[in-house]
Parts: C-alpha cells; structure tokens; sequence
C-alpha cells in the first residue's frame, strides 16, 4: 500500500509532467466558456442562450478536429517512445490534410448559411438570429482551430506537453481580455456584444496558431511537413494512420452527435432550459478538468510505453490510472455538489432558469463520477494501444440504443418535466460503466502498434 501512495515513484513524477499541463489547458479552455457566460450574461439571457447553442457547431467541428488529433496522437505516443520521429513527421502530413478539409467545410458553413444551422439547435426567432451573428463572425476561427490542433497535439505527445499547455492557456487569456474589450466596449473600443466575443475568439486562435507553428520549427522539434500533405504518403503508415483513426473518429462522432442531440431537445424546452443547461454545461466542464487531464496524460504515458515495448509496465501503469480516475471522479462530481448552492446563487438567470440550475447541478455530480472513468479508460488508456473501436461500439449501446431515443420520447411524446429529461439523457456515462470495465480486463489495448524501420 505505501508503494502505491508513493508520490515520488516513477509513475507519479511521469505523470505529473503530463497531467498537470494537460490539467491547466482544459480548465483555460473552460474558463473561456465561463467568461463568455458571465459577461453575455450581463448583457441578457438570450445573448448566453444563443452563444452557448452556436458552440455546438464548433462542437461538432471539434469531434472531427479531435477525432483526428487523437488517432494522430496515438501513433506519434508511441513512435515517440520507440524514438522514431521520422515516422511522427510522415504522419502528420495526412493528419492536417483531414483537418483543413473539415474544418475548411465548417467555416464555410458558418459564413454563409447561419440562420440554417441555428434552425438545427432553436426554434425562438430571437435565439436564432442572435446566434446566427455569431456565427457569421466566428466562423475563420473554425479554419484556424483546425491547423493548431496538428501542432498542439503533435507538442503533446513528443515531450513538450508544458509547451503545448502554455501556448492553449496564452490564448485563452487573450481571449477573456478581448472578450471584455469588445463585448462591453472597453478602452475606447465599440460595444459589439455577441459579436465581439466571436471577434475574441478568432483572434486568440489566430495567436494560438503563430505561435505553435514557430515552436514546431525549432530545429530540435518534431516537425509537421506542409509538403507532405502533396506528396503520396508512405502507404503502410498511412495505413496504420487510418486504422487506428477511423474507430476514434467514428467513437467521437457516435458520442458528439448523440450529446448535440441532447442539447437539440433541451433546446426545443424553452430558454430556461437551455440557460440552465448552458450553466451546467461550463460548471462540469470547469471541475472535470483533472479528469481529462489524467485522460490525456494516461494516453501518452500509456502509449509511450508500449511503443517502447515495456507491456507489462503498461498493464501495470493501466491498473493504476484506473483507481486514480475513480478517486478523481468522486472528487469532482462530490466537489460539484459541494459548489452547486453558490453557482446557482451567483448564475444571471431567471427563477425558473435557478430552479431548473440547482437540480441539474446534483445530478451532473453524480454522472461526473462515471465520466472520470469512462474517459480515462476508453480515451486514455484503450486508445494509447489502438484499441478504440469498443469506444465506439459502448457510445452507440449507452447512447443511441438508450439515451437519445428515450431523451425524444420523454420529451416530445410523453411531455415529462425539464428535470426528468434532463436525467434520462444524462444516464449514458452511468449505462456505459459495466461494460468498459468487462473489456478492460480482456487487456486487449496492452500491444506495441510501430512499425519497424525500413
């Protein structure tokens, strides 16, 4: 036992290195959704409630961007541990050649036809056409996002995860300072309101992008190759990319898709509910930042290792990431209760809208509990080994045989309260656990994925 509290080992002095970056860039990048909600808040409800359903299309655009990264992220993890960083150069050519497609096709969506994506997420005319605004003028960061993503992910998993969260945590300042400057009209700037946060937002991206991509030319760098992307890549390794991709992505999309279309049901209750679940939405994303940092640290360390060829260290390594998630789940879903009196006191909504906050609150500290886990294991450890497609097969189980379908009937069918829905599509994380413990034991993620060199 005194081994395992240990926290000078090698595993915690490993870990550490990663989680707490990764740790400090998600809960930057969730502080930007918070601020965003405070200050349009105090501009009014409806400017919050139509930001926070225009997010769900750079939501989607992220399980694309993300689905990418991480299949990427997955073979640069372990060809970094075998020390191959050509190989790491030939991959993420293809990588930022998928990325710039989708990304390429949101941005042009987002500029052209707003009001027909805002349609998807809202029917109030008001929330429509706010968000359609904001849209229109966040719409280049969704071409921006894309790129930096390859360079970041790239840092990461080739031992500059400090680097990385630095550059993220930068940006994402920039963007609260800017955010205040151009909604309120600061500093002799104009008051832009809603657009002025989407203005924030392609301005902090357009930083984040400069500044990765010089990092990446130093000369001790892993590179990303532009000319890669025109030239036919090495078709073994571009088979491995794609392998190894596609379950990631589709396991992002089944999740993604299945969490927009709760937040399509919620949206179709009535603004209270969805300023309600908007607040709850930023409150779990600010306290489950330690979850997807132990997630992402748990991958590279996890994938380092088995690309080094050390399995049973990293059957080892899995077992005890696996505790470290349950306890840091019950942290953080006992710590959202704990918060949950003072968030409602203190969020800018109606009293229907409170109402709604304070129950939705509890529950989400419940279901926090099995997210910690879930990511951690499915995320983290199962794709270091290139064991992602259970992620995908559990996602559509938990969510589309279960939650979505029964999420539409409570709501549009049966008419049941705002509460009741709100649980029944939240139950997928709870649904999920059973099974990803079963596979977990089959150990099949525990494999050395590299090629050998030519």
């Amino acid at each position: 036992m005194s081994k395992k509290l240990n926290f000078r080992d090698e595993f915690y002095q490993k870990l550490k290195v990663l989680v707490l970056p990764i740790t400090i860039q998600s809960f930057m990048l969730a502080l930007v959704s918070a601020t965003d909600a405070v200050m349009l808040g105090a501009v009014d409800q409806t400017s919050l409630s139509a930001v926070s359903l225009a997010g769900q299309i750079q939501f989607v655009l992220n399980l694309f961007i993300s689905g990418i990264s991480a299949g990427s992220g997955i073979m640069a993890a372990q060809y970094w541990g075998k020390q191959d960083a050509a190989s790491i150069e030939a991959v993420m050519p293809i990588a930022l050649r998928a990325n710039l497609i989708f990304s390429g096709i949101f941005t042009v969506l987002a500029a052209a036809a707003p009001e027909m994506l805002m349609k998807i997420f809202a029917s109030d005319a008001a929330l429509i056409e706010s968000g359609a605004q904001y849209l229109q003028a966040v719409a280049l960061s969704y071409l921006l996002c894309g790129i930096s993503q390859i360079y970041l992910i790239l840092l990461k998993n080739t031992g500059h995860a400090a680097i990385s969260s630095r550059i993220s945590s930068t940006a994402v300042v920039l963007n609260i300072i800017l955010n205040a400057i151009l909604i309120f009209g600061l500093l002799g700037f104009p008051a832009l309101g809603i657009r002025g946060a989407a203005y924030a937002t392609v301005c902090a991206r357009l930083v984040e992008l400069v500044w990765s991509y010089f990092e990446t030319k130093r000369p001790e760098r892993v590179h990303v190759i532009w000319g890669g992307m025109f030239r036919p890549a090495d078709r073994t390794l571009r088979a491995d990319f794609w392998r190894y991709t596609t379950p990631v992505l589709g396991a992002a999309l089944v999740w993604g898709i299945a969490y927009v279309s709760y937040s399509v049901i919620m949206g179709h209750m009535g603004s209270d509910a969805v300023a309600a679940n908007s607040i709850t939405s930023i409150a779990k994303s600010l306290l489950s930042c330690l979850i997807r940092g132990v997630s992402g640290g748990a991958g590279v360390l996890i994938g380092n290792l088995l690309g080094a060829g050390e399995l049973e260290k990293a059957r080892e390594y899995g077992g005890r990431l696996t505790r470290m998630a349950i306890a840091v789940g019950v942290v953080t879903g006992g710590l959202l209760m704990l918060f949950s009196p003072l968030i409602v006191r203190f969020a800018p909504l109606t009293e229907t809208a409170a109402h709604y906050l304070q129950y939705m609150l509890l529950f989400c500290g419940c279901n926090i509990m099995a997210q910690s886990v879930n990511t951690t294991v499915l995320d983290g450890i199962f794709c270091a080994g290139g064991d992602s497609k259970f992620d995908m097969v559990g996602n559509i189980g938990a969510m589309w045989c279960f939650s979505v379908p029964l999420g539409f009937l409570s709501a549009f069918a049966f008419g049941l309260p705002v509460m009741v829905v709100y649980c029944i599509v939240n139950l997928d994380e709870i649904v999920k656990l059973p099974a990803v413990y079963l596979h977990y034991k089959k150990y099949i993620w525990v494999r050395n994925i590299t090629r050998e060199e030519d």
